[in-house]
């Protein structure tokens, strides 16, 4: 979602593109090899952006949110999807192999302290590194906050946001018998990870169609056939990650937690209308969060591409730019 939807319409908002000066294969153990690139200036202050999904991987767009004369900027593709290696795997693919891995970026790339970036599913893993690791963060630019709660997943696969897109969720609940409705995650898993790839395909373009549809604000309902290959990463991560309650040890445990982000500050950028990820989440985190902002975007949605968001987020990186000592 956060790779693909929309990416065009904020490219005017957004800093040229650029190439990295650094690009590497990471192994983190269990099989596994993570693809790591740094741009900008070399010397500059460390930002590392989180994608979302799980699965969504990098793009070169999300290099051009930060000032290239200035920020130091990571982007990694996180464990099965993009250039990482084994490609849709789902061994050894938890919340906590993903902040272990941010914490092997920072030590190999020798950073002491990060800022953070990140929306949707990378919101829920920067509030989570921040609270195992508060000591190497300096500050949180999250968007489209999703506290990985059992009640989220609820709104989105449960029917919630089918009611504002019933007939896209006609299309996304059609594909399974009737009696296997009542739980969606679950039907999908049984087929995404069938053992067969044509079936794997056909649902994983489904799942990720359902997520594009709604994802900005503008939307008429169509987000696009995702590729095969991306697809099947994108929706058999998001799916194991959500059939396990994305490897929480409780139901609403980065709320129970803030008070390890006491020290650090933080700027949340929420769309009224998102639909996948609604704004009740951003304002909770920000209630029990005192050094965080919250700033609500009146007309848009989720989507990291909306000129909305966009044009909010570079204005946070920019400030905190002009901030720097």
């Amino acid at each position: 979602m956060d790779r693909i939807a929309g990416q065009k319409r904020a490219g005017s908002y957004l800093y040229p593109q650029i190439e990295p000066f650094d690009q590497r294969m990471m192994d983190v153990g269990d099989g596994h090899r993570i693809y790591v690139e740094q741009c900008g200036h070399p010397l500059g202050r460390p930002v590392i952006v989180l994608h979302g999904g799980p699965g969504g991987g990098c793009s070169p767009a999300m290099r051009r949110y930060f000032d290239p004369s200035h920020y130091r900027i990571i982007l990694f593709d996180q464990r099965g999807c993009g250039r990482s290696r084994p490609h849709a795997s789902v061994e050894a693919n938890t919340t906590w192999h993903l902040v272990a891995d941010i914490e092997r970026i920072r030590e190999a790339l020798g950073i002491d302290s990060l800022i953070i970036f990140g929306g949707s599913w990378g919101a829920t893993l920067a509030l989570l590194y921040a609270e195992a690791h508060p000591g190497h963060v300096r500050h949180l630019v999250l968007r489209g906050v999703f506290l990985a709660t059992r009640a989220e997943l609820a709104w989105f696969y449960g029917g919630g946001a089918g009611a504002f897109w019933p007939e896209r969720w006609q299309d996304f609940t059609a594909l399974v018998p009737e009696d296997e409705r009542d739980d969606m995650i679950a039907a999908y898993h049984r087929r995404l990870f069938s053992g067969d790839t044509l079936i794997e395909t056909r649902f994983a373009r489904a799942w990720a169609a359902w997520e594009n549809a709604l994802a900005s604000v503008e939307s008429h309902g169509f987000g696009g056939e995702a590729p095969a290959d991306y697809a099947r990463a994108f929706a058999r991560l998001e799916n194991h990650y959500f059939s396990n309650g994305t490897f929480l040890e409780e139901d609403g445990q980065i709320l129970r937690d803030l008070p390890r982000l006491a020290d650090i500050p933080g700027t949340i950028v929420q769309g009224r209308y998102d639909m996948i990820c609604p704004p009740v989440s951003a304002w909770k985190l920000a209630q029990g969060w005192p050094r965080a902002r919250l700033r609500m975007i009146p007309v848009a949605g989720h989507a990291l591409s909306e000129a909305a968001i966009s044009e909010e987020l570079m204005r946070v990186m920019d400030g905190l730019r002009d901030a720097q000592p």
